[in-house]
């Protein structure tokens, strides 16, 4: 469990309906909320509420956001460390790192996730549905699945330096082979 007692967050309220619930007297209204909040740092979580009024409905989905909060590992404070795809339900994401000074090239509820964790440099991609609880859900799994080099060494059993040297070595190979078939 994490402590956000003394964690500055950031909400972003990603979607309000308006539901309705049909009883024998007529109609009831009421509003549902999602709402992400994050500390810029890699620190994300979402949650949901239902309430009568949309100020209700916001606060519970925040207090429940702060419930479900996860870590995710960032590649020099900017971007993710590889490229991953999520999904949940219909809904289908591909996320992939950029270099410096590209930006946040995602949509709406993906934009959000990538605002709260603090994600500058991301290009994404929504390969199905438009659904806001799912695509925020769809970005939860395939944040969830990066690894940093460092959590990659410790499952391995080797070294940092190890695993960032074969990537190197690999990525000098491709270059060549590209050379050579010019």
């Amino acid at each position: 469990m994490i402590d956000t007692n003394n964690i500055e967050f950031i909400e972003k309220l990603v979607c309000v309906n308006r539901v309705t619930k049909v009883v024998k007297g007529g109609r009831n209204f009421g509003f549902a909320a999602m709402v992400i909040v994050g500390d810029k740092k890699g620190l994300v979580g979402f949650g949901t509420g239902k309430a009568k009024e949309v100020t209700e409905a916001r606060n519970k989905a925040t207090k429940m956001a702060k419930k479900n909060l996860s870590r995710i590992p960032l590649r020099e404070g900017r971007t993710v460390h590889h490229d991953a795809a999520g999904k949940y339900g219909a809904a289908k994401v591909v996320i992939r790192n950029a270099p410096p000074g590209t930006g946040i090239i995602a949509g709406g509820a993906m934009r959000a996730v990538f605002e709260a964790v603090g994600i500058h440099d991301v290009v994404a991609k929504s390969l199905s549905t438009s659904n806001p609880y799912n695509l925020v859900k769809a970005t939860f799994d395939a944040l969830q699945k990066i690894d940093s080099p460092k959590m990659l060494a410790a499952k391995r059993g080797k070294k940092v330096s190890e695993i960032i040297s074969k990537r190197k070595s690999q990525a000098q190979k491709e270059q060549k082979l590209e050379e050579v078939e010019q």
